[in-house]
């Protein structure tokens, strides 16, 4: 395992891992995008991995297909679930990477979910 963050800031899927209570690991296929050290997932508020964060911020990284089949190495960090405000500037980085279906996800999502609706999470390597 290797805590920087350059092997998945520029993949186009990252494989969040979050831990349930007896540890067992679950791994989603994510957008991501780095920012200043760090990197920045955007979900739904009531999701699962989102409760498994607000128990236990411990997480892995790894770059993967769309479908989830992780290629390359695992990156242990921590997760933090951002407020409204930097929930929006995560919207903000990922229509800016995702230039041609980002926008139209998130606007899908603010239609259906109203903004309060979806989280941003933000990861940082441990340390």
């Amino acid at each position: 395992m290797t805590n920087s963050l350059d092997a998945v800031a520029e993949a186009d899927y990252v494989l969040l891992t979050t831990f349930r209570k007896d540890g067992t690991p679950v791994g989603t296929a994510m957008w991501a995008v780095s920012e200043n050290g760090k990197l920045y997932v955007w979900t739904v508020t009531d999701s699962w991995k989102v409760k498994r964060l607000r128990r236990n911020p411990a997480v892995t990284l790894q770059p993967c297909s769309a479908s989830g089949k992780p290629r390359g190495a695992v990156i242990e960090g921590t997760g933090r679930l951002l407020d409204a405000e930097g929930t929006e500037h995560v919207r903000k980085l990922l229509r800016r990477k995702y230039w041609l279906t980002g926008p139209l996800v998130i606007l899908g999502s603010n239609l259906r979910r109203g903004k309060s609706g979806t989280i941003g999470i933000e990861i940082s390597p441990a340390a």
